[in-house]
């Protein structure tokens, strides 16, 4: 008999919900006409592309449809916000600030602005992974033009204090003036449509979004622009996305984030507590049942649905090979970085160091997952971790000193 497997990295990717997937095939089919023509079929496909940017504007809080701008991705749409809001606006200031735990969508666009006579300032962060308000503040020029904050962390779930920083940025924008604005962004891929998400309340000017996050397809992502962000057009061709992104619209995928989005946020609250209630429960099993591990983000400001770990003495790539052979995937950080040698640049800026990061085990639970899918997860995990521990040599020396502050470095 086939061992079902058991999806634990949501926070990667999820499956695509049935109800989406067919009004996603109805225009892959019947009706694939091209938006921009006039005969009927493409008037009925240009209605559905409207309907989709309401159901986008409507889950992340926003006041017109036409704030919403379809991409490929969620990667493009950081990268349209950052670099085009950057480089329109470079006459008047060359600062950026961001942080040290971004994703990597948001670090290399930053680092693509450096190269090109940009100042980008990357703020630490906590042993939670969290900004302080107060830091960013202190770090802000008169040259600054944009500041990019992710709203809840990819890899440990920490939520940042997204609300605070867009109600600093309104005192002082109303100090410099129009003339001199700094633009605030927040990559909300990981929050959307699974924690409220209200752009008013949030303040930014521009956020984020991806369908494949949300029980939608892979390849099409929205961006959020408030009314009276001048954002230069991304792609020059046609009049597409009104002029900003040239290019025929992928309907069928536009019109299943719609649904995708409609869906999640109609359900988010329930699941938003059941997960939390599992989320909660696995956290105290897992460090009460395997000594010497620890939980990484935030214990309560943290996505519902987000639990990152950390085991001290293994290595996290055999750890998840191991969960694999068991019927069981996971990750251990971003999967974009998920081919790295490298241990997590999240861990890292909360402080954790090399030997722990690379020890990391994150697990995000969707839609299907099940309470008995943990309880496997609870019951398979310990035996994983003492297989590994007993082929490292830090453990095996650990047994014999006991002092572990040596082992990594802690010592002073």
């Amino acid at each position: 008999m086939e061992q079902k497997r058991i999806y634990l990295d949501n926070a990667a990717t999820t499956q695509i919900r049935p109800e989406v997937l067919a009004t996603m095939m109805e225009y892959l089919s019947e009706n694939y006409a091209n938006p921009s023509s006039i005969y009927s079929s493409a008037s009925s496909a240009k209605i559905a592309i409207d309907e989709a940017r309401e159901q986008i504007a409507a889950a992340i809080g926003a006041t017109h449809r036409n704030e919403i701008y379809f991409t490929g991705s969620g990667s493009e749409s950081v990268n349209w916000a950052i670099k085009s809001i950057a480089e329109a606006n470079k006459g008047r200031g060359n600062h950026i600030i961001t942080s040290r735990v971004e994703h990597h969508a948001v670090l290399h666009a930053c680092e693509y602005l450096e190269k090109n006579g940009f100042d980008v300032t990357y703020l630490p962060v906590d042993k939670y992974g969290m900004v302080d308000v107060d830091d960013l503040k202190s770090v802000i020029r008169p040259e600054t033009t944009l500041i990019t904050i992710m709203m809840a962390n990819n890899e440990v779930g920490t939520l940042m204090p997204i609300a605070e920083i867009g109600t600093l940025l309104k005192q002082i924008n109303a100090e410099r003036g129009r003339e001199n604005k700094i633009f605030f962004h927040t990559d909300a891929i990981q929050a959307v449509g699974h924690i409220p998400v209200d752009v008013n309340v949030l303040g930014v000017d521009m956020l984020s979004i991806s369908a494949h996050k949300l029980y939608g397809p892979k390849g099409v992502g929205a961006l959020y622009v408030r009314r009276g962000v001048k954002l230069p057009a991304l792609i020059h061709g046609g009049g597409q996305e009104r002029g900003r992104r040239g290019g025929t619209e992928n309907v069928a995928g536009i019109v299943a984030m719609g649904t995708a989005a409609k869906l999640a946020s109609s359900e988010m609250r329930a699941e938003a507590r059941r997960h939390t209630a599992m989320r909660d429960d696995l956290i105290e099993k897992i460090l009460k049942t395997i000594p010497y591990s620890r939980l990484n983000g935030h214990q309560e400001k943290r996505l519902p649905s987000n639990v990152n770990l950390t085991f001290e003495f293994i290595e996290g790539e055999g750890m998840l090979l191991l969960l694999d052979a068991r019927g069981i995937a996971a990750s251990s950080g971003s999967a974009c970085t998920s081919g790295s040698l490298d241990p997590s640049h999240v861990l890292l800026a909360m402080g954790l160091p090399h030997e722990l990061a690379h020890g990391s085990l994150r697990l995000s639970f969707g839609k299907d997952t099940a309470q008995k899918d943990l309880d496997k997860l609870v019951e398979v995990l310990p035996p994983i971790v003492e297989r590994l521990r007993s082929m490292s040599p830090l453990w095996e020396e650990f047994q014999k000193t006991g002092n572990i502050d040596k082992l990594l470095g802690y010592a002073k």
